[in-house]
This record gives structure tokens, sequence and C-alpha cells, in this order.
């Protein structure tokens, strides 16, 4: 190769199809907070009272803090999840 002759030519390479990156940022994600927030709310439990089936509201309430929980882990699934055929 003289100094004099061109570079020689790159094999062109196709670019890349761009991809759609997939965003976290839904603002139905904030949901998820609260089962984390509404069990630290004390206020809400700290009382004897009313009772259901002889069981005092703080332990009843935790119980139904876990499908308040499952619901909105679902709802937001549901509202964020990949179609079939979309791309990551």
């Amino acid at each position: 190769m003289s100094p004099q002759d061109p570079p020689p030519e790159q094999p062109s390479v196709a670019a890349p199809a761009p991809t759609r990156r997939r965003s976290d940022h839904h603002p139905v994600n904030w949901l998820l907070v609260v089962p984390i927030v509404v069990p630290l709310l004390t206020l809400l439990f700290n009382n004897d009272g009313p009772r259901i089936g002889g069981f005092p509201a703080f332990y009843w309430m935790q119980f139904a803090f876990i499908p308040l929980g499952v619901l909105c882990t679902a709802i937001v699934y549901q509202v964020t999840k990949r179609r079939k055929g979309d791309d990551r």
C-alpha cells in the first residue's frame, strides 16, 4: 500500500433496528407504595375494637393488608405488562 492509495473501504454494516426502550416510569407504579405505607399507619389499627371473630382490630387488619398488597401488585402488573409482540 502506498501513501497515495485511498484507504480500503470498510464493509457497510447495517445499523441495528432501533429498539424501543421500556420505561418503568409509569404513574401507576406509585400504586406499589400503598401496601408499604398503609400498614405503617398505626392510627388505623391502634385500638382493640372492632373485633371480628374475637380478633382485635390489629390482627384482622394485618390479614386484610395481604389482599390489599396482592390487589395493588396485580393492577400494576396488568397495566404495565408487555403486550404480545412488543419489543423489550
